[in-house]
């Protein structure tokens, strides 16, 4: 074929991608609000790390123009405008940003904040809910498909669900050691713990754990109760420094899981930020659950 004929049909393919790329896509979000883009978002705000993680998990990074003051990943977001953090979150600011869609899920009264305001000027706002594993994939592919890049979307959501049928697959048939992962302590001497019906406790499910202690809706416990509970692996997510001073409290040294040598570290950033890293939490953890059929 001449080379001006081919250029025509690349200037063509190109024409019908753009048209089809301009088409509007319409999704249902976690509050059944029908959220619908005239064309792909170009200026994206992310409110919560999570959530700039997964957009940025489809090689879009160069999107987000807009993010929350306790993001961290990817670096190179890192230094983007901020649009609120611990106080809350500002309407202004993220109009300021010029976006084309915003993601937020409904934590520290971001979606309470956001949604109704961003409804009214007309920029599309979508919020998200990450309690389970299946549901992180889930907004990876709403995520793709509001941004026009299904296909990526797609691929990113396989190559995750195969790591972890991997997992599933090397744990098959292992008994479950009951587990308490300790993710926050208070000023009252309570203490926060990964619980059942959150994106945490399913990655403790889904490393080969159980719960040692079932506190229902609950995420916060006394010390007392997670002695009684006695795990046979608890998990701290945190620093070593820290993990140390709580395990040298009295009592705590004559857990099963200390006395064993089953007290572990875990990243916060792949326990408490529901996205693509929570994988590398899970396969991390399974090896420390089950050492022997994780080799």
């Amino acid at each position: 074929m001449k080379a001006a004929g081919l250029a025509l049909l690349v200037a063509a393919a190109a024409l019908a991608g753009n048209a089809a790329a301009a088409e509007p896509v319409t999704v249902r979000d976690a509050l059944g609000r029908e959220v619908t883009v005239p064309s792909p978002p170009q200026r994206i705000v992310t409110i919560f790390s999570s959530n700039t993680e997964l957009v940025a998990s489809l090689g879009l990074a160069n999107r987000i123009v807009g993010i929350e003051a306790f993001t961290r990943f990817p670096p190179e977001v890192v230094g983007r405008p901020l649009v609120g953090g611990r106080l809350g979150f500002s309407v202004d600011a993220v109009v300021a940003r010029d976006p084309d869609l915003v993601v937020v899920t409904p934590a520290r009264q971001a979606a309470n904040q956001l949604v109704a305001p961003m409804e009214r000027l007309g920029i599309p706002i979508v919020v998200l809910l990450h309690r389970t594993v299946p549901e992180i994939f889930s907004n990876i592919r709403l995520l793709a498909k509001l941004c026009g890049v299904v296909e990526r979307g797609e691929a990113v959501v396989a190559a995750l669900q195969a790591r972890l049928d991997k997992v599933q697959a090397r744990i098959a048939g292992q008994k479950a050691p009951s587990v308490i992962m300790v993710t926050g302590r208070l000023g009252n001497g309570m203490m926060l713990i990964a619980r059942p019906g959150t994106y945490t406790g399913d990655a403790i499910l889904r490393a080969g754990g159980r719960f040692a202690l079932e506190s229902g809706t609950l995420a916060q416990v006394s010390p007392e109760a997670i002695l009684k509970a006695d795990p046979d692996v608890l998990l701290f997510a945190g620093s070593e420094k820290d993990m140390k001073e709580l395990i040298q409290r009295p009592g705590w040294a004559d857990m099963r899981a200390v006395r064993d040598k089953r007290a572990y570290v875990v990243a916060r950033a792949e326990f408490l930020i529901p996205g693509p890293r929570t994988l590398d939490g899970i396969e991390k953890l399974a090896t420390l659950l089950h050492p022997v059929a994780t080799r």
